[in-house]
């Protein structure tokens, strides 16, 4: 959230909005895109295959998703999460929803987002002792195994027809 504030400050923009932009028109890291969310690879990421799942109109609170968008995150979460299970062997994961705190809700300088972190590697002397993390996967290579990973697609509910 302080980081978030001060590139606002800086910048005068949301900078969550602004990467998300950026990334959409680059696609490389891109998973999978719908109507209202965005699933990509994250750039210099601690872990191989981290993925975050982003809306795509600026939203600082969970609280603030729309029925309609609810929907289609549901799709969006169920194809992204089936592709890490086919294409990395159903390996464990942990998610979270990065969301502003109550107090916060509403602000424009953030933007909620769901973070997938698949356990693929462990934790060594190396990142401990350093607190760097190694990540032998490039997040471009991820994301385009990822799109290559051939799932039953989910079914779009009616409301989002």
């Amino acid at each position: 959230m302080h980081e978030a504030l001060r590139h606002y400050d800086d910048v005068g923009e949301c900078m969550f909005c602004h990467m998300v932009e950026r990334e959409v028109e680059d696609q490389t890291r891109i998973v999978l895109k719908s109507e209202r969310f965005v699933a990509m690879e994250v750039f210099a990421s601690a872990t191989p295959f981290a993925t975050h799942i982003f809306p795509l109109r600026h939203m600082a609170s969970f609280g603030d998703i729309r029925p309609e968008e609810i929907d289609d995150l549901a799709y969006v979460l169920r194809t992204v999460l089936a592709k890490l299970y086919h294409g990395l062997e159903n390996p464990d994961f942990n998610y979270a929803i990065r969301s502003a705190p109550h107090e916060n809700a509403g602000v424009i300088y953030y933007h909620w987002y769901l973070s997938i972190i698949p356990r693929l590697t462990r934790v060594a002397g190396f990142e401990l002792g350093s607190g760097m993390f190694i990540n032998t996967v490039l997040p471009e290579k991820a994301a385009e195994f990822l799109r290559g990973v051939k799932i039953e697609e989910a079914k779009p509910t009616a409301a989002m027809v």
